[in-house]
């Protein structure tokens, strides 16, 4: 798939089929996850693949989303601030966040890339995430993506905004670009 395709086609799922995904092919997107920019070139993201049923469904009720435990594979994001803390201070936590959404990005796309679905989830106790998968208190829980087909049809995407909506130039709130003029001599 085209990488413009990509990003027009990839859309949260809440709906799955019962058809179970490859989970290789939830490595083939976490190893594009992995390849994302890093601040000081220090990695600090970790992937769990979560398979068990049992946990899943618990994964389900600590985010009191019901649809989470209706998939095959949860894919759990956890970031490990320490070193690039120790590396850069308080901007440290913020260059965390910021490769997390890279890579997050990066997995998203190839996930639609390879036909399967899911939904970024952010709304989660992170006490209960942490308990069910025994994840250390100090590391920081991003989010969880259910990975699964989704069930058809394939429901309606919603309009995302225009980039005039969105983009200013040199100032903000300012809607123009002056045109480039070649200074006189």
């Amino acid at each position: 798939m085209e990488l413009d395709k990509a990003i027009r086609e990839r859309h949260s799922v809440r709906r799955f089929s019962t058809k179970k995904a490859d989970w290789r092919d939830i490595l083939k997107a976490l190893d594009c996850a992995r390849l994302a920019p890093l601040a000081g070139n220090i990695s600090t993201l970790k992937f769990m693949l979560v398979s068990e049923e049992e946990k899943i469904k618990h994964l389900g009720r600590a985010c009191q989303q019901s649809f989470i435990g209706t998939t095959g594979y949860i894919v759990v994001v956890v970031t490990d601030t320490a070193q690039l803390k120790r590396s850069y201070d308080e901007r440290g936590e913020k260059y965390c966040s910021q490769q997390a959404g890279a890579a997050i990005e990066n997995f998203l796309l190839k996930i639609t890339d390879l036909g399967l679905s899911t939904c970024w989830v952010g709304a989660f106790s992170d006490f209960e995430v942490k308990k069910i998968l025994e994840i250390p208190d100090e590391m920081i829980v991003e989010a969880l993506f259910p990975i699964g087909y989704e069930m058809p049809p394939k429901s309606k995407q919603r309009v995302k905004p225009s980039l005039d909506s969105r983009l200013f130039f040199n100032k903000w709130k300012n809607k123009y670009m002056k045109p480039w003029r070649k200074p006189e001599a």
